[in-house]
């Protein structure tokens, strides 16, 4: 299973509970888009198959570790969470007219976007059949994650409102379109192990500020990194016309040997030559520094959220994912 952050290793014995319980996990996520459609197998495996980080089962997984990691639920909550993120990617890509996902043809390129719209809407009902067996409680917070979810699509579609911070706003949609996946990814794990409940509402609030350090470091890695590290074509975003963070820094630099960085921002940049000149022009921008900064802020606020926990293998794979998402930047 491709993967750019390593199980955290802190603990060889929870390393290795982890590594298995992935392996059942990456068995019922195949398991679950089993259709008598062939065209629905094909594409509902397209993703699947393309590999990831696995980040969101991953973190359902550690944080079951604060209760009884064996309970029923555990593994069931991971592939919602997983099959849910999948779902997403499938519209956004619709959206943002992506023509790759992962190192392949994105599947709106490949099959239409109506095909991809409605495989992104039967993994949704994957999910919820899922988790109807989680019980009330699970299905309510999925519900409301979805709510979520769809509210950061919108947000990030309609942009910020006049005479508002460009970059409050992108922190914002972040935060709806993957902290609160995130964070119900912990909060499941947490929840239906039987943890505490003090210790359920702090592994959601870490979930949430992990989650932001996650995709703020994409932000910078779509810029900075190769298609091997980050799994798609440097400048991808920028190319699709997204606003992210390095960007929106730029734009605010005062610095008049930045005029015509701001030029080529305020365009497209379909045309080779010229997104090849503003990527050149971003990666030596000091924009890239403040992002990076942003992430480490939020990787450390998710760090102290643990402060309250007693010490334990958990905690201490928590606190090094933090690092691990630090370190993806530097």
């Amino acid at each position: 299973m491709p993967s750019s952050l390593d199980i955290p290793a802190a603990d060889p014995t929870l390393g290795t509970a982890l590594r298995v319980s992935l392996e059942e996990v990456e068995l019922r996520l195949r398991e679950s888009v089993k259709s008598d459609d062939p065209l629905l197998i094909d594409t509902s495996r397209h993703l699947l198959e393309a590999g990831g980080k696995r980040f969101r089962p991953l973190l359902v997984l550690l944080a079951s570790h604060f209760g009884d990691p064996q309970a029923a639920g555990i593994v069931p909550a991971a592939v919602v969470v997983e099959l849910t993120h999948l779902a997403t990617l499938y519209h956004d890509d619709v959206m943002d007219e992506a023509a790759m996902r992962r190192g392949a043809v994105s599947a709106n390129s490949r099959w239409g976007n109506t095909v991809a719209i409605l495989t992104g809407d039967y993994l949704f009902a994957r999910a919820s059949d899922i988790v109807a067996d989680l019980g009330p409680e699970c299905v309510r917070l999925q519900a409301r994650t979805f709510e979520r979810l769809v509210q950061g699509q919108l947000r990030e579609w309609l942009g910020p409102e006049q005479g508002s911070d460009p970059v409050a706003h992108h922190i914002g949609v972040l935060t709806d379109k993957t902290g609160s996946l995130i964070a119900t990814s912990a909060r499941f794990g947490a929840l239906l192990s039987g943890a505490e409940e003090s210790v359920v509402e702090v592994v959601t609030r870490y979930g949430e500020r992990i989650g932001v350090a996650f995709q703020l470091a994409d932000d910078l890695l779509d810029i900075a990194s190769d298609m091997t590290q980050s799994g798609k074509t440097p400048g991808t975003d920028l190319r699709e016309g997204v606003a992210t963070l390095p960007v929106l820094f730029a734009r605010r630099s005062p610095e008049p040997a930045d005029a015509r960085l701001h030029e080529l921002l305020s365009g497209p940049l379909t045309d080779d030559a010229r997104h090849a000149e503003a990527l050149q022009l971003l990666r030596a921008h000091p924009a890239m520094a403040q992002a990076h900064a942003e992430v480490l802020s939020w990787a450390d606020s998710a760090r102290a959220v643990l402060e309250p926990l007693p010490p334990s293998p958990a905690r201490r794979a928590m606190e090094s994912l933090c690092d691990a998402v630090a370190d993806r930047t530097s």
